[in-house]
């Protein structure tokens, strides 16, 4: 059997008082400070990932306790280290391969020189989260009865490895593309170079506001710490799918557009009967903040390669295959891994759910047609 490790750290302090209560109460600058010098350890035993042909695999998730503000602020060497010391203690457990969470493949040069450090294979999971947003985009699209082929989709972090990938798939199925980016010297060359052969008519801006207007159909997958689409720029009915950690569309869009769907894209069903495992405190259930048998697909791909025993950086760096995500997919199939439930803002997005979202928007449109 081989055997996995996942790199997570906390998205927020918030975060961190969740998963150890002692931390609460603390003020915000001691908890920043003590976690600059606080060392990677394991966390959680994973158990009961097994296949329906009978394979099982088992694995660690281990902490680089480090916030997303600190990865971006902390010198590039630092932040690696500390990255490089967890897998070293997922691998020292005996895992084969790596996984990185969050901005852990975020940071750098999306997990190439981590990789390179690493005593194990790494990779960041970006197939496996590409394979599953997608899927969850078009599944919001026909729940919301948006005809995609006369849609126009925007992608919101179009310049990034999962942002870049995401408009190459969408653009076969849409009627316009819009590509946003902040960086316009690399989003124009993006434009002028690889989207300008999309089948799709397309077009850019750097105006996140502006490009999120003009769709009916919306990904989302930014580096931002801070919110980036807010409920005023979206169009009543409008599907958009989130791909980032920490998530990019600010809350207010639960409370104030409830003509809206919004889909967390990333997850999936783990076969078996998979438990969580808090090391420190054996027999207790690490609280993943999902539903039963859920993870995110980053994770879901570290254990799928484990179980196809592909022990190989699969997904590194900014540039994403397409046919490896193609081939995540079939391995994912092959393993037992299913789509998981449709989820937003924490909590599970219920058929009722969906009904009052599309009820809300047809009562919308009515409003601004009279």
């Amino acid at each position: 059997m081989k055997r996995f490790c996942f790199v997570i750290h906390p998205l927020s302090l918030q975060d961190v008082a969740r998963y150890e209560p002692g931390a609460k109460g603390k003020g915000d600058a001691i908890m920043r400070k003590i976690m600059s010098w606080m060392p990677p350890w394991a966390v959680v035993h994973v158990t009961g990932v097994r296949t329906p042909d009978g394979r099982e695999t088992e694995g660690w998730f281990v902490s680089a306790p480090l916030l997303p503000e600190q990865m971006i602020e902390f010198p590039r060497e630092q932040v690696y280290e500390r990255i490089v010391a967890a897998i070293r203690i997922g691998a020292e457990l005996g895992a084969d391969v790596a996984g990185l969470g969050a901005f852990t493949a975020v940071v750098g040069d999306g997990g190439v020189t981590v990789n390179e450090r690493s005593p194990i294979p790494v990779t960041t999971g970006n197939s496996l989260t590409i394979k599953a947003g997608i899927d969850s985009l078009f599944r919001g699209a026909r729940e919301m009865e948006v005809d995609a082929s006369r849609a126009t989709a925007v992608v919101v972090g179009a310049t990034g490895s999962i942002g870049s990938a995401c408009a190459e798939l969408i653009a076969p199925h849409v009627e316009r593309l819009v590509l946003v980016a902040r960086n316009e010297t690399r989003l124009r060359k993006f434009a002028e170079t690889k989207a300008a052969h999309y089948p799709c008519e397309t077009s850019w801006t750097t105006d996140v506001n502006e490009g999120v207007r003009r769709g009916q159909l919306i990904v989302t997958a930014t580096s931002s710490t801070q919110d980036v689409i807010e409920p005023e720029s979206l169009q009543t009915g409008a599907v958009v799918c989130e791909l980032s950690l920490p998530h990019d569309v600010s809350v207010r869009v639960s409370g104030e557009r409830p003509d809206v769907l919004v889909v967390e894209g990333g997850n999936v069903l783990v076969p078996g009967n998979p438990r969580f495992e808090r090391i420190r405190e054996p027999g207790t259930e690490f609280d993943l903040n999902l539903p039963p048998k859920t993870v995110l697909a980053c994770m879901g791909e570290t254990m799928v390669l484990a179980l196809e025993e592909r022990i190989e950086p699969f997904t590194l760096g900014r540039g994403i295959d397409l046919r490896k995500v193609v081939e995540i997919g079939e391995m994912a199939d092959r393993c037992g891994f299913a789509p998981a439930s449709m989820r937003a803002f924490d909590a599970a997005i219920t058929p009722e759910r969906i009904a009052a979202t599309k009820a809300a928007a047809h009562a919308r449109r009515k409003e601004v047609v009279a």
